[in-house]
């Protein structure tokens, strides 16, 4: 296997904000990740750069203007009694609270996704890796599950600019219901997810739901038991995806690799090791497919860290280097007592072997996507090399002519999403 070219999103700020203490969400996992990356000498194989922050017109490819407005002005110790758009765009908030620098953590987290993006369609890269994204239940009006801003569907978008068909892959933990529903009515993205059945945070995702009109057979939705070990994630996870590049034939993949899924999370409840877990980066990349590595849930910190920077090595072929020791770095008493790159599985039973389910969901999932006629055509049209901005006739007030709003979300030359 060939070497491919793999381009690496860091911004050193991202581990600097909290959504508040005793929350469960931690964005210092990035920062513990991007050690471990710097420890193992992987980022000499990568290309590494730290990506433009993405802006407020950026965001509203998807999101409303509204709620981006919102995000951009809400404070910490803003009171619900006198603001009810925290209700309105929060959600519950003690899931989605409004941090101090809750804007900004999203655009370093956004920015990585549309720069993987860019990265991919410009040819200079065979694999994009940000591990800041991947918060895949935010809404277009509205917060939920700890996501804010929906990076995925903004790099989904960037790509369906160059792109027919875009494959995305949810092995989170929770059901990747916010990139489904963007895409709920399309043929050109098709979005499947694996992820804990039944009465489950965000509770949807059952095996009947397939998508909607257009789209209708494009949702492939994979619902699991507790216990998921390795092996039977592998038995399902492989021959479903094989079928999919079958059917679909995408030319890029976006694989979500939500580490709640690992054993031990504090709050997923599947059995799968490091390596059962790296074995979705290692399918893709040997498919020579364009893919995109995004982050997503994750809440045993050393095991996210750990398994994050394993499926970094995989990306550039060096997982087989890797000692099981861990390397002295400045976290490197967070991966007591035993400090060995490993998320070790536990004795709990796989409920997905009960009654044959395992067995039933394989091959319902695969005779419904046998039931897809082709891979779905677009006649795409050539990108004008002029600006989107200037293509569609937009101009920027000049600087004198600007007031307070136009400097906030514009600021003083065009946004790069624009050039």
């Amino acid at each position: 296997m060939g070497r491919r070219r793999v381009s690496y999103f860091y911004d050193r700020d991202v581990g600097a904000y909290t959504y508040g203490y005793g929350h469960l969400m931690k964005p210092h996992r990035i920062q513990m990740t991007h050690e471990l990356v710097v420890a193992y000498d992987l980022l000499d194989k990568m290309t590494v750069m730290r990506p433009p922050r993405a802006t407020a017109e950026q965001m509203t490819a998807f999101h409303s203007d509204e709620y981006i407005n919102f995000l951009s002005r809400v404070q910490p110790d803003t009171p619900s009694i006198t603001n009810p758009q925290l209700v309105q765009f929060l959600g519950f908030p003690d899931d989605n609270p409004p941090f101090d620098g809750v804007f900004e953590y999203h655009t370093i987290s956004s920015g990585g996704s549309l720069a993987a993006a860019e990265a991919i369609t410009s040819g200079a890269s065979d694999i994009a890796i940000n591990w800041a994204g991947g918060l895949h239940h935010a809404k277009k009006s509205e917060a939920s599950g700890f996501c804010f801003i929906n990076d995925i569907n903004l790099c989904i978008l960037e790509l369906l600019r160059f792109h027919t068909r875009v494959l995305y892959v949810d092995i989170d933990c929770h059901h990747g219901d916010g990139v489904e529903e963007a895409f709920l009515n399309t043929d050109r993205v098709m979005t499947c997810s694996f992820h804990k059945s039944g009465n489950f945070f965000p509770g949807t995702g059952t095996t009947n739901d397939t998508g909607k009109g257009k789209g209708r057979g494009y949702s492939v939705n994979v619902p699991l038991h507790d216990g998921l070990s390795d092996e039977s994630f592998k038995h399902i996870f492989e021959p479903v995806c094989a079928k999919i590049l079958e059917v679909f034939r995408p030319s890029v993949v976006v694989l979500q690799c939500g580490a709640d899924s690992l054993s031990g999370d504090r709050l997923g409840c599947f059995n799968l090791s490091m390596q059962g877990h790296a074995n979705c980066v290692q399918y893709f990349r040997d498919s020579h497919i364009p893919l995109i590595l995004l982050g997503g849930g994750g809440y045993t910190i050393k095991n996210v860290a750990r398994t994050w920077s394993y499926e970094t090595a995989c990306a550039v072929g060096m997982e087989e280097t890797m000692g099981q020791e861990l390397p002295w770095h400045d976290h490197f008493e967070c991966y007591g007592p035993r400090f060995r790159l490993e998320v070790a599985k536990s004795n709990a039973e796989d409920e997905n072997l009960i009654d044959g389910y395992l067995e039933w969901t394989r091959r319902i999932t695969l005779e419904r996507l046998s039931k897809l006629p082709h891979a779905p055509s677009v006649g795409m049209h050539e990108v004008p090399s002029q600006s989107v901005a200037e293509h569609i006739g937009f101009v920027f007030p000049e600087e004198d002519d600007k007031d307070d709003v136009d400097r906030r979300f514009y600021g003083t030359s065009i946004p790069w999403f624009f050039s």
